[in-house]
């Protein structure tokens, strides 16, 4: 059994040392919000953050984020983060399978750089694929994010 921190609150969880969190969170918490795209941390899908840190869920075993603090897109959605809301006004989503992968990456740079410029987003956001190509859309929501934050 493994103790983990997800979105404030502690949980016990009864699998594998190397299961990865992300099929922790989806099938065993039902934080479905989380997605699997690639399986080998390449598409960003899953990303979580682990510690105030953006890390690909598909990859990380629950027994290297034991007593560490996990923060899904629900809890983003809960607070009425200013990216979600920058999201919906820049009406960023097509598929939308990508976004909530998207939003955590950006609010991960947006705690490291309040005002980021493009360079920084372009960097921050490498890796994080949208098979839809809203990469436009993402970046202006992350500006506007920055500046009404």
């Amino acid at each position: 059994m493994v103790t983990l921190n997800v979105n404030g609150r502690e949980v016990d969880v009864e699998a594998d040392d190397d299961t990865p969190l992300l099929w922790v969170l989806r099938d065993e918490l039902g934080l479905t919000g989380t997605k699997f795209g690639c399986g080998i941390a390449q598409c960003g899908a899953c990303t979580v953050h682990v510690d105030g840190t953006a890390r690909r869920s598909c990859v990380t075993p629950i027994s290297a984020v034991a007593g560490a603090e996990v923060v899904t897109i629900e809890a983003l959605a809960e607070q009425d983060h200013p990216l979600i809301r920058a999201w919906q006004a820049e009406q960023v989503p097509q598929c939308g399978y990508c976004q909530s992968g998207q939003i955590m990456q950006a609010a991960d740079l947006l705690a490291r750089i309040p005002d980021p410029g493009r360079d920084d987003i372009r960097n921050a956001m490498t890796g994080n694929i949208c098979r839809c190509g809203t990469y436009t859309r993402i970046s202006r929501a992350i500006e506007r994010a920055a500046r009404e934050g």
